[in-house]
Parts: C-alpha cells; structure tokens; sequence
C-alpha cells in the first residue's frame, strides 16, 4: 500500500512540486473563509440576510475576478497574474480588518475576491505549462491535496487564533501567507510560459465556437450546482455547527479539518488508482454528485452529534470523485489556444455558485429553519447526478469519449 502511494506521485514535475508548496503556504493562511459568516454575525453583529448579501458581493466578485483572470491569462501570461493576484490580495485581507459596516465590508469582500480569485484561471493553465499532458490530473490533484493540506490546518489553527486572541488575527495571517507565497515563488517557481499552439480565428469566432459548445455548457450547469451545494460547507454549515450542535470555534475547526485530512491521505492514491483502471470518469463524477446530496439530508435524520462527521466524509469523499475529474474536463476540453477562457469559464461557474449559493441558504434558514436548507441542496446535488446523463448523451452525440 506504501508503495502504491509513493507510485502515484513519480513522474511529476519539480515545477509541480513547488507550485504544490506555494499553494500550500497560501492555503493554510486561508483562515477567515470558514469562519467568516461566524465573524459577521458575532464581531459584526449583521443579520442573516445582510451575511447573504455579504456573500453575494464575495460570489459576484469572484466571478469577475475569474473573468479576468482568463482574459489576462490568455493576454499576458499565467505568471504574471499569479504573482500579482497573490501579492495584492495580501494587503487586500490585512486592510478587510479595519472595515466594519456592512457596506463597507460588502464593497471590501467584492474587491479582494475580484483580485484574488484571477489566481485561479492562472492556476490551471500553469499546469499545462509545468506537466506533461499524461500527468496533468495527477497534477491537479497534487495542487488539490496542498491545497486541503492547508486547509487542515487553517481551520485548526484559525480556531485557536479567535479563541485565543481574535478574528483580527485571522486577516493579518490570511495577507501575510499570501505574500510569503509570492516571494517563494519569485525563488524557486522559474517563468514558463505555455506556448500553445494560437487558433488563426478572430476573437468572435473563438467566442462563438466557445459559445456552441452544447456539452460544454451542460457541464457547467453541473458544475455551478455542484458548487452551490459543496459551498454550504463555508457559510451555512459553520453557524449550524454553532447554532444549532453548540461547537466552539475549535470543535467547527477540527471538524472542518477532518475534511483536509481525509482528502491528504487517500485523494492521490485514489486518482492514480481510478487512471489506472481506465474506470468511467462521467459515472463517477455522478456518483459523487449523490454523495454530496446525501451529506446534506443525512443532517436532517438526527440530533446525534456524530452525524455532523458522517456528512463530513460523505461531503469530502464526493469532492475526492468531483473535484479532480471536473477539473481535467475542463483542460481536455478547451481547444488549442483557447485554454484561458474555458478554464475561466469553469472558474466562473463556480463564481456564480457563491453568488447564489450563501444568499440562499441564508435566506431559506431565516425564513424556513436549516432542515429545509438541508433538503434543499439535497435535492440539487441529486439535479446535478441527472444532469450528469443529459451530458454523457451529448458527448455520445458528438462521438467524444472523456
């Protein structure tokens, strides 16, 4: 089984590996994100609705921010605007501090998310430049277990950063890592760019072509309501963690850290394993999609404390299936030269999931109790599974096998 294990990191790029490092230096200073609704509603004092409207403001300028990032990816390279993505978003989460009106946190949140989140565009086409075209979903998952590596500990960590100091603390370390991460990738990470072959069409043409690509966009479809359920993960289910189970800020870190954990230990091996066995990638993506409906309407079958780690690995093993083999759609589907917009494009699908996902969940909780937000997302992961179907016959259609 070690061994196993150790297979199914060889062949990866020393680029890779430290792209794998910046990622993760960033990601455990990624804090505030899971208590962020806690530190609204306690340090703030906002209502549930005005939290809505604060996480709207983060979804829409996610969402530009994704845009951007494809554009600029596409105009000046992925290197530059990781950099410069990492480096403002920095001063960006040290100053949200000092904001403490709803507007003003609202316009705040709007503009470091519009900044931080041209990264993640970037991200996915620095792949391509750094792996070799066999390795690129291992890649991705290297990138992802840094990532949900750090996320173990910034939940921990952040718990016991509030408790014993403040939610201050929290924005200082969320601006100071992103910074660090910036200076050890002008070090180690050399400028590479992915010299794709460039399409001879005119920007409307490749927009249009974009545009016409039905399966395509069913999979964002899938995409956005996959995102908009796995978001509850960040804004609502930390306030029915407190709320409603009575957690300290450290017992909502160790079991949000659980998600990290799990998914560091077996998503790797787990992947290499699934690419081995040529197993049907679409059949797992919609299996996935179950288990992340099932995570939500299992919360509503008891009290019992310990269903709250049950809906936990259930939500993490389906972002173990979904995550990486979304993610390799989208590369393997974008056309030569084309990559910055359809990587913007799935980064926009899940823009547009924060848009709606924290508002409405807000909103349902407010007026209808958590159980009904709890089979609410239940029955859309269970939408998206079905979705998964139309798209299979799509792609048959058009006699593409993924």
């Amino acid at each position: 089984m070690v061994n196993s294990y150790q297979d199914s990191f060889r062949g990866l790029s020393k680029e890779v590996w430290w792209l794998a490092l910046i990622t993760f230096i960033n990601r455990a200073g990624t804090m505030v994100l899971p208590f962020l609704t806690l530190y609204l509603t306690e340090d703030l004092n906002l209502s549930l609705a005005q939290v809505g409207w604060v996480m709207t403001s983060f979804g829409v300028g996610s969402l530009l921010g994704s845009w951007l990032g494809g554009k600029l990816t596409d105009k000046i390279g992925f290197y530059q605007v990781m950099f410069w993505s990492l480096l403002l978003t920095g001063f960006l989460f040290i100053g949200l501090q000092y904001v403490s009106t709803f507007l003003g946190f609202t316009i705040g949140i709007f503009l470091t998310m519009t900044v931080a989140d041209t990264f993640r565009p970037a991200m996915f086409v620095s792949l391509k430049a750094y792996s070799k075209l066999e390795n690129q979903t291992r890649s991705l998952t290297l990138i992802r277990l840094a990532i949900n590596l750090g996320f173990s500990f910034g939940p921990f960590l952040g718990g016991l950063i509030i408790t014993t100091l403040s939610y201050s603390g929290l924005f200082w370390i969320d601006g100071i890592t992103c910074i660090s991460a910036v200076f050890l990738m002008k070090v180690v990470l050399k400028r590479k760019e992915f010299n794709a072959k460039k399409s001879e069409d005119s920007i409307e043409t490749i927009v249009t072509s974009i545009y016409k690509d039905k399966p395509y966009w069913i999979f964002l479809g899938i995409v956005f309501l996959m995102g908009f359920v796995f978001l509850q993960l960040f804004t609502t289910i930390p306030l029915y963690y407190k709320s409603v189970h009575k957690l300290t800020e450290v017992e909502i870190g160790l079991i949000m850290a659980l998600n990290g954990l799990i998914i560091f230990l077996f998503e790797m091996p787990l992947i290499h394993y699934i690419e081995n066995k040529l197993l049907d990638k679409l059949k797992i993506i919609s299996w996935s999609l179950v288990l992340f409906a099932l995570s939500f309407i299992i919360l509503n079958v008891t009290t019992w404390i310990g269903i709250l780690v049950v809906g936990m690995v259930l939500i993490t093993l389906g972002e173990m299936f979904a995550f990486p083999f979304t993610n390799n759609f989208a590369m393997t589907r974008a056309p030569s030269g084309k990559e910055g917009r359809y990587l913007a494009l799935y980064a926009m699908a899940f823009s547009m999931a924060h848009i709606f996902s924290a508002k409405t969940g807000m909103e349902v909780i407010a007026r209808f109790g958590f159980e009904a937000n709890w089979f609410l997302m239940g029955g859309l992961g269970l939408l998206a599974a079905v979705l998964m179907f139309w798209l299979k016959r799509a792609l048959e259609a058009q006699k593409d096998v993924f």
